[in-house]
C-alpha cells in the first residue's frame, strides 16, 4: 500500500466549508478504491488557485522532499492550480521527489492519452478561471458605474440600503460633522479620540478610537458626495455629509501636520525640530544624523537653508544644543542660571492663561449664538422704529405677532 496526501481548497466565490468536506469525501473514496493510505490533509481555505500564496500548498511541496508519500490526491485538477505554467512547475517539483498528482473525479490514465487529457483539462480550468475573473471585474465595474456598494468597510456616517446604495446614517453622520468641526478649530487627534471614547461612540468597525484612527476618515472624499472607483470620481454618487469649505479647512490642518515631519521621521527624538531657528539666515533647523568611520551614529541639528540658499551655518551637536536650551528653561542650580525660565510664578501664570483660553474656546460658540440673537432683536427693533416714524406702526406690530 502506497502513501498519499490530500490537497483541498475552496475559493471565496460561492464556496464554503461544505466544499472542503465534499472534496475530502471523494478523495477518501478514491483512495479506498485504489488501495492508497492517506497520511495527511493539506487544506487552504478561501484562497484561489491563481495565487501562489497558499500556505498549505507550499508546505505540501516542501514536505514532498522527505519522500514520505508518493501521491497527491485532489478532487479535480482545478483544485491543484488554474494556471498551466504553475501547474507544470509544481508537478515537476513533485515528480523530482517521486510524487504524482491524481484526480479523484477525472479518469486520467498513465499512458500518452492521459497526458493529452490532463493538458486539456488544465487548459479548460485556466480558461474558466480567466472567464470568471472577467465576469467578476465586469460586474464590479457595472456596480461602480451605478455608485453601488460592493464590499469593504462602510465609512462612518453612511449605511447601505437593500439595493446596495449608500444612504446617510442619521445616527452617525452628525458625529462625523462634529469631528470635522472640532479638528478644524484646533483640536488634535488625541482630543477627538478622547471625546468619542468618553461618549461610547465606536469606530466604523466597532472598536475604540486612537490617534491613528483618523487620517483616512478626514481625507475621505466620499464625505463630499464623491464616489471613487479605480481613480475615477463620480460627483453626487453618494449623499454629501461635509460641505466643501469645512472639508478644505480640515485638509489645511492635515497639510500642516504633514509639514512638520522631521521629528516623526527620525528614529532619534529631536525635541527642538521646527523650534530651533538659524541665527544666520532665519530658516528652521531640523534633526539629522550621520555615521562616522567607526560606525558611531552622531546626531545634529542642521539649518534648512544650507542646501536651498547656501547658508554657511554649520550643523550643531544635538546633545549640546538641547542641554543648553533645557538649562535655560528649567535651570540647574548654577550661578549662571540658578532658576531658569520655569519659575513657580511663571508656571502659575501659564496655567491660568491656559485655563482661560480653554474656557474662551468652549464659550465661543455660545457667545456667537447669543450675538446672533441680539442682532436679530436689534434688527426687529430698528424695523419697528422705522415703521413708527412713517406712521405704519399698527400694520407692522400685527405683522410681528
Amino acid at each position: 500500500m502506497k502513501n498519499a496526501v490530500i490537497y483541498a481548497r475552496f475559493s471565496s466565490h460561492a464556496q464554503n466549508e461544505q466544499s472542503i468536506e465534499g472534496q475530502l469525501a471523494e478523495c477518501y473514496a478514491f483512495a479506498q478504491r485504489n488501495d492508497l493510505r492517506i497520511i495527511h490533509e493539506y487544506i487552504d481555505r478561501a484562497l484561489t488557485g491563481t495565487t501562489d500564496k497558499r500556505p498549505d500548498f507550499l508546505q505540501m511541496i516542501e514536505d514532498s522532499k522527505r519522500k514520505g508519500f508518493q501521491y497527491v490526491l485532489v478532487y479535480q485538477l482545478d483544485r491543484f492550480a488554474r494556471n498551466r505554467y504553475d501547474s507544470a512547475t509544481c508537478k515537476a517539483k513533485l515528480k523530482k521527489n517521486g510524487v504524482r498528482v491524481l484526480s479523484a473525479k477525472e479518469n486520467i490514465t498513465d499512458d500518452s492519452s492521459g497526458i493529452l487529457i490532463e493538458g486539456v483539462l488544465e487548459s479548460m480550468a485556466e480558461y474558466y478561471s480567466a472567464e470568471l475573473s472577467q465576469k467578476v471585474k465586469r460586474g464590479i465595474a457595472m456596480s461602480a458605474a451605478k455608485c453601488k456598494y460592493f464590499g469593504g468597510t462602510v465609512a462612518l456616517g453612511y449605511k447601505i440600503d437593500s439595493e446596495k446604495n449608500y444612504v446617510i446614517d442619521e445616527e452617525t453622520a452628525p458625529i462625523v460633522r462634529k469631528m470635522f468641526e472640532i479638528l478644524a478649530t484646533g483640536y488634535t487627534y488625541v482630543d477627538i479620540a478622547r471625546y468619542l471614547n468618553e461618549r461610547g461612540i465606536p469606530t466604523a468597525t466597532g472598536g475604540k478610537w486612537g490617534k491613528n484612527s483618523f487620517q483616512w476618515l478626514f481625507s475621505n472624499r466620499k464625505y463630499l458626495g464623491i464616489y471613487t472607483f479605480q481613480g475615477t470620481e463620480i460627483r453626487g454618487g453618494v449623499p454629501q455629509i461635509i460641505d466643501e469649505q469645512l472639508f478644505e479647512d480640515v485638509q489645511a490642518v492635515l497639510r500642516k501636520y504633514a509639514a512638520a515631519p522631521s521629528r516623526g521621521k527620525a528614529v532619534e527624538e529631536y525635541i527642538l525640530s521646527d523650534k530651533l531657528i538659524c541665527g544666520l539666515c532665519g530658516h528652521k533647523m531640523t534633526g539629522v544624523s550621520g555615521t562616522s568611520r567607526n560606525k558611531t551614529i552622531h546626531n545634529y541639528y542642521k539649518c534648512g537653508g544650507t542646501s536651498k540658499h547656501g547658508c554657511r551655518k554649520r550643523a550643531v551637536r544635538k546633545q549640546f544644543i538641547e542641554d543648553e536650551v533645557i538649562t535655560a528653561i528649567v535651570g540647574n542650580g548654577t550661578e549662571r542660571n540658578p532658576h531658569g525660565v520655569l519659575t513657580d510664578e511663571f508656571i502659575d501664570m501659564v496655567a491660568v492663561e491656559t485655563y482661560l483660553l480653554i474656557q474662551a474656546e468652549r464659550n465661543d460658540s455660545e457667545i456667537k449664538r447669543i450675538e446672533g440673537v441680539i442682532a436679530d432683536n436689534q434688527a426687529a427693533i430698528n424695523n419697528l422704529m422705522q415703521a413708527l416714524m412713517h406712521g405704519k406702526i399698527a400694520n407692522t406690530i400685527f405683522a410681528q405677532i
